[in-house]
């Protein structure tokens, strides 16, 4: 279970896959059975940090800072649809391959969508799993991300604005599980203050 959850791991940070499709290809890759059991979402998690801290510990920190700071951007374009931002990039575990995924909570579910067909926003409409079993509207696209010079899919999850009363309950070890705009913003004051520490501290 350890061994999948390390080879997991390593999908997750080398080539972007989220838990569930790096999970799967951990399995072919180490050429066991589609049914072998799999390790649980917890202990990728614990398998991507410790991979992170071995073998990109130089890079990690200022490639999260710039995702957070372009999913800050575009929240605060979307900020009337009172996008909260989960994934990798929230849980602090995102490198330059990682994606960014932001839920809209919406009055109107198609208001979403129609903003960004009056900004000449181009984007790629899909059906995805939510965060309660349901299928909800993803409007996807790619987002330029200045200081990692690297395009950046964005991923706008459309949900009903009651949808909202249940997305920051904690999750198994008491963490939220996505931030809104203020929780980001914090975010990256509280990394701005560590990384202006640990540059004054190499001098």
């Amino acid at each position: 279970m350890d061994e999948i959850a390390q080879t997991a791991a390593r999908l997750v940070v080398e080539d972007g896959l989220d838990w569930g499709a790096a999970k799967r290809r951990a399995l072919r890759e180490m050429g066991l059975p589609a049914r072998t059991a799999l390790p649980d979402n917890d202990r990728v998690e614990d398998a991507v940090r410790e991979y992170i801290d071995l073998f990109c510990a130089d890079t990690q920190p200022g490639e999260l800072r710039a995702l957070r700071r372009l999913a800050l951007e575009w929240m605060e374009r979307m900020a009337e649809f009172r996008p909260h931002l989960g994934g990798a990039v929230w849980r602090g575990t995102a490198t330059r391959q990682s994606d960014i995924y932001l839920q809209l909570f919406c009055d109107d579910c198609k208001s979403a969508e129609i903003a960004l067909i009056n900004h000449h926003v181009d984007y790629d409409p899909s059906t995805v799993t939510g965060f309660h079993g349901e299928d909800v509207e993803a409007l996807s696209l790619g987002a330029m991300c200045r200081e990692l010079g690297v395009v950046v899919g964005v991923h706008l999850l459309v949900y009903d604005l009651d949808d909202l009363r249940g997305a920051l309950r904690p999750d198994a070890r008491g963490r939220s599980p996505r931030g809104d705009i203020a929780a980001v913003r914090r975010l990256l004051s509280d990394e701005n203050g560590a990384h202006d520490k640990s540059t004054e501290s190499a001098r």
